[in-house]
């Protein structure tokens, strides 16, 4: 079992004698400063973030791999140049070119480890930049002589997941950008406008309604605590910021109570979870093996824990067909799907295909969700400024009626 890690604020030397902070994952501080060796910076300092912090995009476990289109990338051109003849070491020269600046350093690591004599994936161990999908099918595939095959099915694989959070992407961002404006409307009307009308309204003399009193009181408050309402706001910015781990799944969590949405999350998961099962078997990974690595793919709790306890019961000897059918996270179709391409022993291809047929569903699941959605964000708007508007238009009428 793999130790656990903290994330460590450090203070380190580049090559150049210029100091520089960072943040990164590592077991223990002697950890951290092997890490850093291997990117040629001395580490000066550390400390040890509390527990239960982990920021986004800080290595370790998940985090500091290569990102997905920049692992693409690199699996296309192995198996683009693999393929006509060019050597592994020349193939990594060429994929270093084709990647961001970042992972461009750990292509760079990579060759030199190969071509110091290092296998493939024992030289992707070292670098740290490959998760365990990748660094398995590597491994099986040296062994089976087949480094091309196996990058071509991991690239497939790579830009079917590009795929799908490219969908949730468009899904989230349009509901986001009409949220975010509809808020700073709301707090411009209620920093400027509201007060003014408040204090026209009260110089009128006339009977103010107590949901009038209420927003104009907040818009009062707000105007004369500007500084402190945006610092407050700030420094719950930076609480989430921090502990965005833990408020990821507390949003996963509740957004998975909703129909349509919980539909797409799942069929998202079933990409990713056949993707990684269909490159690694057809790499020749045992299928007790490939379960487990794809298995810490998975999100979804319930899910998650049904294959871990399908993983243990095929290591013990059970047989997949008579353990699918307690893993009613599945659909139906899909178990008995399953149970068939084992009968007939292509499983890899049965991976393959319902990895594709998950593919489809996020796609057509996310544009009925976008089209559910937009009639919600316009209610969800009329929420946010309705309350204002009615708290402005009150006075006025009972000042119009005399009432």
């Amino acid at each position: 079992m793999a130790s656990a890690t903290a994330t460590f604020v450090y203070s380190a030397i580049t090559p150049t004698g210029q100091k520089t902070l960072g943040l990164r994952s590592a077991r223990d501080r002697d950890h951290l400063t092997d890490e850093l060796k291997r990117r040629d910076l001395l580490l000066m300092s550390a400390w040890k973030l509390p527990g239960g912090v982990a920021l986004a995009g800080v290595p370790g476990d998940t985090k500091g791999l290569l990102p997905l289109r920049d692992h693409a990338a690199l699996n296309d051109q192995l198996h683009t140049l693999l393929s006509r003849g060019v050597t592994l070491v020349e193939a990594l020269e060429v994929a270093q070119s084709v990647v961001s600046a970042k992972s461009a350093e750990t292509i760079h690591q990579l060759r030199e480890l190969v071509s110091s004599g290092h296998s493939f994936a024992d030289a992707c161990v070292e670098t740290g930049g490959f998760d365990q999908v990748a660094i398995g099918v590597y491994r099986a595939a040296e062994r089976s002589g087949d480094l091309t095959g196996a990058a071509a099915r991991l690239s497939q694989s790579t830009e079917r997941q590009l795929s799908v959070r490219g969908k949730a992407v468009t899904v989230m961002i349009y509901p986001a950008i009409v949220c975010t404006v509809s808020l700073l409307l709301l707090l411009v009307m209620l920093i400027f406008l509201v007060p003014n009308l408040a204090k026209s309204v009260r110089d009128m003399d006339t009977n103010i309604p107590w949901f009038s009193q209420i927003i104009f009181s907040l818009g009062e408050w707000l105007h004369d605590n500007v500084a402190a309402a945006g610092l407050a706001a700030l420094g719950a910015l930076v609480i989430a910021i921090a502990f965005r781990g833990a408020v990821m799944r507390l949003v996963l969590r509740a957004s998975r109570r909703i129909p349509a949405v919980g539909e797409l999350m799942l069929a998202s998961e079933l990409t990713r979870l056949f993707g990684v099962l269909a490159a690694m078997t057809r790499t020749g990974v045992p299928l007790a093996e490939a379960m487990g690595v794809a298995t810490g793919t998975v999100t979804h709790l319930p899910l998650r824990k049904q294959l871990q306890d399908l993983r243990t019961k095929l290591v013990e000897g059970g047989v997949l067909r008579s353990l699918i059918e307690k893993v009613d996270e599945l659909p139906l179709a899909t178990r008995r799907l399953l149970i068939a391409a084992e009968r007939s022993g292509d499983l890899d291809q049965a991976f393959d295909a319902m990895a594709e047929r998950a593919g489809q569903e996020v796609q057509t699941k996310s544009a009925r969700l976008l089209a559910l959605m937009e009639p919600m964000v316009i209610l969800m708007m009329v929420g946010l400024l309705g309350p204002i508007i009615i708290a402005i238009a009150l006075p006025m009428i009972r000042l119009r009626t005399g009432t």
